[in-house]
């Protein structure tokens, strides 16, 4: 059977499908730092990944899984952002690894923050798609989430499903590769603000992400009998009520869309004047 964890900064759950066992692990048991571990900070239950004109920070899992949900709480930097990037994404290794991203694009005090999703399937991105939100990221914590599943990729906003790669015919799919868990700060103000027109203004900094909890409910792969297992049936996503969206989480991404997105590469005919094959006749 695949293993579901739960993560928190504080516990981790391990259950079977017939959910009769647990125990206790720390964050660092199950993360580590992936560059500048100065700048990732733990405060009680809280872990905070800082950025400053020195260095940014990342965090990564220390195991991969095939097929599963990540979810973290995030805080994201309060007040004058602009320039800054913050990730929370899911991939695999190589030149020609899949790569499934929120990236929460920074902005001036006042103004809202833009959520870029971006799919790369055999190390082939520029699948971008931005929206705004329906509240305020830096006031309070936000959950945002990524399954991965056999016939579908959904990007979600506390459970509101935001953005869905389906399976079809023609269309290249993430297949058989396993995948880590990652979350990063870094500057990127030649591009992440207004086009690159707004600059990082360090005297903000530093700029702090914060994180209340990681989960990751997925089927760890580390050999090739993993990946059969994974892909194997009677897994949890095998279940038919994860193939697709519910009705009310149709109803939920067409209000998402109609109200909240602002670039769409599937519409934007300068840089595909024929359109890839997912984008044509689109489902939501």
């Amino acid at each position: 059977m695949a293993t579901l964890k739960k993560l928190s900064l504080s516990i981790l759950i391990c259950l079977t499908l017939a959910c009769n066992a647990s125990s206790s692990i720390s964050f660092d048991e199950l993360f580590q730092s992936s560059w500048a571990s100065d700048h990732l900070i733990h405060e009680g239950d809280l872990l905070k990944l800082k950025l400053d004109n020195f260095s940014g920070a990342g965090f990564a899992s220390k195991r991969k899984y095939m097929y599963g949900k990540t979810t973290a709480q995030i805080k994201l930097v309060e007040g004058d952002s602009a320039g800054t990037v913050t990730a929370f994404y899911m991939s695999s290794d190589g030149p020609s690894h899949h790569e499934f991203d929120f990236e929460f694009l920074g902005n001036t005090t006042g103004e809202p923050y833009l959520v870029q999703t971006n799919i790369y399937i055999d190390g082939i991105g520029n699948r971008e798609q931005r929206m705004d939100l329906w509240f305020d990221p830096t006031a309070d914590f936000h959950s945002y989430s990524i399954l991965y599943h056999p016939r579908q990729v959904v990007f979600a906003v506390d459970e509101t499903p935001i953005r869905v790669y389906r399976e079809r015919n023609g269309v290249a799919f993430p297949r058989d590769q396993a995948m880590g868990v990652y979350s990063s700060i870094w500057n990127a103000d030649d591009w992440a603000t207004q086009g690159g027109r707004v600059k990082t203004d360090w005297s903000h900094a530093p700029f702090v992400t914060t994180y209340r909890e990681v989960e990751i409910e997925g089927c760890e792969c580390a050999t090739s009998e993993d990946l059969k297992r994974c892909n194997g049936s009677g897994n949890w996503w095998d279940q038919p009520v994860m193939a697709e969206l519910s009705v009310h989480q149709s109803h939920q991404l067409i209000w998402v869309r109609a109200n909240h997105l602002v670039y769409d590469y599937c519409a934007d005919q300068g840089r595909f004047p024929v359109l890839p094959p997912e984008c044509e006749r689109r489902r939501v």
